[in-house]
């Protein structure tokens, strides 16, 4: 079967300091070149702290942000030559904060018929008949189409996010912390419709947060970024309760737990490296324990290990 989504080699550069006549002073590589399979069905979760370039890889896999280099390829077609609104009707992106997300001067009926008529082509019935059919899907009531986004609480208005990312009839949905924003409470009934519809319309989720306890409740795997680059992948179940990469360790380990209180690494680093002057060597050195010469110099590649398990450090745990 081909798979969902395939990236090969997937990187983002920003020029930084640009001026009117030249090039620009400097360049940031916010996402280092990325290589990952999304098989049909599955939920791949992406976790990493702020500024790892989890947001960047989502907007690049939309074509909100054009790749540096490396190529995307959904159900074995390149994304690089396609007509956008064929690649608008596999894959489509769910946004962090689902206010702003939204048109504020166009009502729910307006925002949900806009990929109905752009990328279907469908008349003003089927509209009417698709659009009650998804809203019944995501539990909201035919009655909120006439209203406006602001008339909305915040998990009404991701509700309404989803509904307009299913819409366009997309097989494969970039969630890019679509709970975040939301209360605990209604976390919990976001995720448990967001589960409901991968099985009713046979989805596939990329699923992006750095709450650690929210992805490992709904991926199937999970890949874990670190300043721009893949540094561990496996299935969910083994990430977090066997982590191989100290990273990965550090995040779970940082991670709140109610009734344990909570404790700072000590001893090391705690920030990201210089995105202007990135380390020669792993980028995790100067946050390791476990950091030698050779992580000074060379930086570690993504090894494949047993039960699909990969992990890019030169002492893995």
């Amino acid at each position: 079967m081909t798979a969902a989504l395939k990236l090969s080699g997937l990187s983002k550069t920003f020029p930084v300091g640009k001026r009117l006549l030249g090039p620009p002073r400097a360049f940031v590589r916010a996402v280092q070149p990325v290589s990952l399979t999304v098989e049909t069905g599955e939920t791949l979760g992406i976790v990493g702290e702020s500024g790892c370039g989890k947001s960047t890889l989502a907007r690049m896999l939309v074509g909100l942000l054009e790749p540096t280099t490396g190529q995307i390829e959904i159900e074995g077609e390149p994304l690089d030559n396609a007509d956008p609104a064929t690649f608008g009707r596999k894959i489509q992106y769910v946004f962090q904060d689902p206010i702003s997300s939204l048109n504020p001067r166009k009502t729910i009926r307006q925002i949900m018929e806009a990929p109905l008529r752009n990328l279907h082509g469908m008349d003003a019935k089927a509209r009417a008949a698709r659009i009650a059919e998804i809203f019944a899907a995501v539990n909201l009531r035919e009655e909120f189409l006439d209203r406006y986004p602001h008339e909305f609480s915040g998990g009404q208005a991701q509700r309404i996010g989803i509904a307009r990312a299913l819409a366009a009839d997309a097989r494969i949905l970039i969630l890019d912390e679509p709970v975040s924003a939301l209360d605990v409470s209604v976390q919990a009934q976001v995720l448990n419709l967001l589960a409901g519809l991968k099985a009713k319309f046979d989805l596939t989720y990329l699923f992006i947060s750095h709450d650690l306890a929210v992805v490992e409740a709904v991926s199937d795997r999970v890949a874990v970024l670190y300043f721009g680059s893949v540094v561990e992948v496996g299935p969910a179940e083994q990430i977090f309760s066997n982590p191989r990469h100290p990273y990965t360790k550090l995040l779970a380990d940082s991670a709140p737990v109610v009734g344990r209180a909570l404790k700072a690494p000590e001893g090391r680093e705690t920030e990201l490296p210089d995105p202007l002057n990135p380390p020669t060597g792993c980028a995790f050195l100067a946050r390791c324990p476990f950091a030698s010469d050779q992580c000074t110099s060379t930086p570690p590649e993504l090894v494949e290990g047993e039960t699909g398990h990969s992990v890019a450090c030169h002492h893995p745990i």
